[in-house]
C-alpha cells in the first residue's frame, strides 16, 4: 500500500500568536485542535483548510529557533490555488496585512500562464498565492 494523500506541513514559530493570527484570519484556516504545554512545547496545534492541514507549533522550551532561510534545504514555500489572484490580493491587503515579497518590483506577477503573489507568514513561511495550476 502506498502514499494515499498528503496528511499536514509542520511549521514551527517563534512568534505563536502572530502565526496563528496570520493562518487564521489572513489564509482562513479553522483550528481543529490547541493543545497547551505539549511535549516540552508551549503550543501545538492543527489548523485546516478543505482536506490540508497544518500543525503549527513551538519549539521546545530549550530550543531557540533559527529564522527561516532563503537558501535552507527542503521545502521553500507552499501554494494555494485561487480563481481570482487580485481578489485574494486585495482581500489580504484589506486585512491589513502587507508582508508581500516583491519580483522585479511587483507583488503581482505573471509566470507562464498564471498570476501569482507571495507572502511572507510572521514565522518566515513563503505563501504562493496562484490563479492556475502550474500542470
Amino acid at each position: 500500500m502506498g502514499i494515499k494523500s498528503m496528511h499536514h506541513v509542520c511549521i514551527q514559530t517563534s512568534n505563536y500568536k502572530k502565526s496563528l493570527e496570520f493562518y487564521t484570519k489572513i489564509l482562513e484556516f479553522e483550528v481543529v485542535q490547541e493543545t497547551k504545554d505539549f511535549h516540552g512545547r508551549d503550543f501545538n496545534t492543527w489548523l485546516k483548510l478543505g482536506e490540508f492541514m497544518i500543525e503549527l507549533q513551538t519549539s521546545k522550551k530549550e530550543d531557540t529557533l533559527i529564522k527561516w532561510n532563503k537558501l535552507n534545504e527542503g521545502i521553500v514555500h507552499m501554494c494555494f490555488l485561487v480563481d481570482n489572484v487580485n481578489e485574494e490580493f486585495n482581500r489580504i491587503k484589506s486585512l491589513g496585512y502587507d508582508n508581500f515579497k516583491l519580483k522585479n518590483n511587483e507583488i503581482i506577477y505573471k509566470v507562464e500562464d498564471s498570476f501569482l503573489f507571495k507572502i511572507k507568514a510572521p514565522e518566515g513561511t513563503e505563501v504562493e498565492i496562484r490563479d492556475k495550476n502550474k500542470i
